[in-house]
C-alpha cells in the first residue's frame, strides 16, 4: 500500500504542475488515498461539497494524473472523511440562560445592506467562494463548512461576500444575532475591555451571537493575547454550532505570526479563494456599478477601463466615482481621453501601456519567422494560427485597443474570435511551461517598445 501511496503522490505532482498553486492547496492538499485494488482507487475527501467540486471541475485532470502516476486507468471513487463535529480539546463553556447583553454594549450587526449576493458579479474567479458563502446560510453552523474561510488579495470581494451572507441570514430571520467585525476592531475592543476592567462584558458580547463574520483575520497575526481570546471565542461558538465566516489576504498556512492551533481551526472547515477577475467579469462589474450609480458609459470606454485595471475591483469602482464626479461638477462628457487621464493621474503611467498592435505584429512576425500577411490572413496552418493567437493575446494585454478593433486590424475578425483565442492561450499558459517562458520573454522584450504619452 505504501508504494501505491507514493505513486499517488506522483499523480499529485502531475496535477500540481497543471493548475494554480492556490487551487492545488484548496482542492488537493487534503485529498488522501484511502484504498486501491486492481480496478478502482478510493480517495478520501473532507466533505461532500469537496467531492462534488472535484468531480465536476477536475475529473478529467484526476483521470489523466492517475494514468500518468500508475500507468493505467482506474475507476475513481470518493469517500467522505467522517470527523467529530467538535474539534479535540474544545473547552466546555456554559451558555447563559439569560440572553442579555452587558450594560453599555449594543447589538449592531455592522452590516452594509448594499452587500448582497444579487449585486455580486459572479465569474470563474469567484464562483466557488460565492457558492460556499450562500451555502452556509442554508444551515448555518450545522454543516462541515464551519468555519468558512475566504481568502484573496485585497479588493476582490471578500468583504462583499461575507456581508452578503449576513444580510441573507437577516432577511431569513431578523431575530438572529449577526455580527460583522474586522480583525482590528476585535483587537481594539479586547484592549478596551482590559483597560476598563470589563473583560467579562467583552466575552459575553462576542459569545452572544448566532453568526460571527470576522474580516481580515491576518490583523491578529503577532498579537498573542488577542489570538488567545479569539481562540476561546472560536471554540465556544463552534461548540454551540454558531456559524463562523472569516476572511484573510492569503491561505491560512501562509499567515506568519498566527498560532498553529488557530490555523488548524481555520483548516477544519471549508477554505475558498478568490482570484483576480477575468476581462469579461471586470466588464460586467463596471457595467453593474455604472447602472447602479446612473453613469452612462460606452462599451469602448468600459472595455478600456477593464483592460487597464486588472487586479483590484475597488480601483475599478474608484475610477467610476472619479469619472462621475468630473462629469457632474465640470459638466463634461466622459470620453476615452478623460478615462485615460483619470487612470494615469491616479495610478501612474504604468497602468496604461502605449505599445501598439503594429509593433506587436511586427515583433511576433520576426520572432516566429512568419510573414505578417500570413498572420493577418486566413491560413489554418497550426504555427500560423498560434502566431495569430499570440498577437491577439498580447494586444489585449498590452494595448488599450478594444476587442473589436483588435479583430478588425487582424484580418477583420470579430471580437468573439479574439476572446476565444485569448482564453485558449490562458489555458495553454497553465499547462505548458515552455510556452509560458516564451510569453514572458515576449512581454519583457515588447516592454522596451513602450512609450508613455
Amino acid at each position: 500500500m505504501d508504494s501505491k501511496k507514493n505513486t499517488w503522490n506522483k499523480a499529485l505532482l502531475y496535477i500540481k504542475s497543471r493548475i494554480e498553486e492556490t487551487a492545488f492547496q484548496t482542492w488537493f492538499d487534503s485529498v488522501k488515498i484511502s484504498s486501491i485494488d486492481n480496478q478502482k482507487i478510493t480517495l478520501l475527501v473532507p466533505n461532500r461539497f469537496h467531492y462534488e467540486w472535484l468531480e465536476s471541475k477536475y475529473r478529467h485532470l484526476i483521470n489523466d494524473a492517475v494514468m500518468h502516476g500508475f500507468g493505467k486507468s482506474y475507476v475513481i471513487n470518493y469517500s467522505v472523511l467522517l470527523t467529530e463535529k467538535t474539534p479535540e480539546n474544545i473547552p466546555k463553556f456554559k451558555e447563559s440562560k439569560k440572553n442579555l447583553l452587558p450594560k453599555g454594549y449594543h447589538r449592531p450587526s455592522n452590516l452594509n445592506d448594499r452587500y448582497t449576493f444579487e449585486n455580486f458579479i459572479e465569474g470563474k474567479s469567484n464562483q466557488f467562494a460565492r457558492a460556499a458563502a450562500i451555502s452556509v446560510t442554508d444551515k448555518p453552523g450545522q454543516t462541515l463548512f464551519n468555519p468558512l474561510l475566504i481568502y484573496s488579495s485585497p479588493g476582490l470581494g471578500k468583504t462583499h461576500l461575507i456581508q452578503a451572507s449576513g444580510n441573507r441570514m437577516i432577511r431569513k430571520n431578523n431575530n438572529l444575532r449577526i455580527l460583522y467585525i474586522t480583525g482590528e476592531r476585535f483587537m481594539l475592543d479586547f484592549i478596551a475591555s482590559i483597560q476598563k476592567n470589563k473583560s467579562s462584558d467583552f466575552i459575553k458580547f462576542y459569545r452572544n451571537v448566532d453568526m460571527l463574520l470576522l474580516d481580515d483575520v491576518q490583523f491578529l497575526a503577532g498579537k498573542e493575547q488577542t489570538q488567545e481570546q479569539f481562540f476561546h471565542l472560536f471554540n465556544d461558538l463552534y461548540q454551540k454550532e454558531k456559524q463562523i465566516i472569516l476572511t484573510t489576504d492569503r491561505h491560512p498556512t501562509k499567515l506568519i505570526g498566527l498560532q498553529d492551533r488557530l490555523v488548524s481551526r481555520f483548516q477544519s472547515g471549508l477554505i475558498a479563494d478568490i482570484q483576480a477577475p477575468d476581462l469579461e467579469t471586470r466588464i460586467a462589474i463596471i457595467m453593474n456599478e455604472a447602472k447602479h450609480t446612473g453613469l452612462s458609459l460606452s462599451y469602448e470606454i468600459t472595455e478600456f477601463i477593464a483592460t487597464s485595471i486588472t487586479k483590484d475591483v475597488r480601483i475599478l469602482k474608484s475610477i467610476l466615482i472619479r469619472l462621475q464626479a468630473l462629469s457632474a461638477l465640470k459638466n463634461i462628457d466622459i470620453t476615452l481621453k478623460l478615462c485615460r487621464d483619470v487612470i494615469t493621474e491616479n495610478f501612474g503611467d504604468i497602468a496604461i501601456q502605449q505599445i501598439n498592435l503594429t509593433q506587436i505584429l511586427g515583433y511576433i512576425s520576426k520572432k516566429q519567422n512568419i510573414p505578417k500577411r500570413l498572420i493577418i490572413g486566413n491560413s489554418r496552418k497550426k504555427e500560423i494560427v498560434l502566431a495569430r493567437q499570440i498577437v491577439m493575446f498580447l494586444a489585449r494585454d498590452l494595448t488599450s485597443l478594444s476587442l473589436k478593433n483588435i479583430g478588425l486590424e487582424l484580418g477583420k475578425r470579430d471580437h468573439s474570435t479574439v476572446i476565444h483565442s485569448y482564453n485558449l492561450l490562458l489555458e495553454k499558459l497553465k499547462t505548458d511551461k515552455v510556452f509560458s517562458r516564451f510569453m514572458n520573454t515576449c512581454r519583457e522584450e515588447l516592454s522596451k517598445f513602450s512609450t508613455i504619452q
